[in-house]
């Protein structure tokens, strides 16, 4: 890989950039959050060649709307569920408005 070819990952929402500290840093949360998040299967950071966890910014997204929800009081296990119902919806309605988008675009080449 070239350094012109490691400059596109940065653009990528998927890239694993971050390592846990940084991540923790980034959203002024714990290590340990992010450990609870992962073992209650919110994110599955990848990990490094070293064993070491990565974080995506789409992972820190993600917990960052589940940390929001933490400190307003909400169990921790809930705020996961929350998020990956929230996730989930968001994606089906991205899909409904490319498929309706679809359809309505057939029925005016007819």
């Amino acid at each position: 890989m070239t350094a012109d070819d490691s400059y596109g990952r940065l653009d990528d929402d998927d890239y694993p950039a971050y390592t846990m500290g940084r991540a923790a840093e980034i959203l002024g949360t714990t290590q340990g959050f992010l450990r609870a998040i992962g073992e209650a299967r919110l994110i599955t950071p990848l990990r490094s060649a070293g064993g070491h966890r990565r974080y995506s910014r789409y992972q820190l997204r993600i917990a960052a709307r589940a940390r929001e929800l933490v400190d307003h009081g909400t169990p921790i296990e809930a705020a996961c569920r929350i998020v990956i119902l929230e996730d989930q919806l968001a994606e089906a309605q991205r899909f409904n408005a490319a498929h309706h988008g679809s359809t309505v675009r057939d029925q005016d080449v007819a």
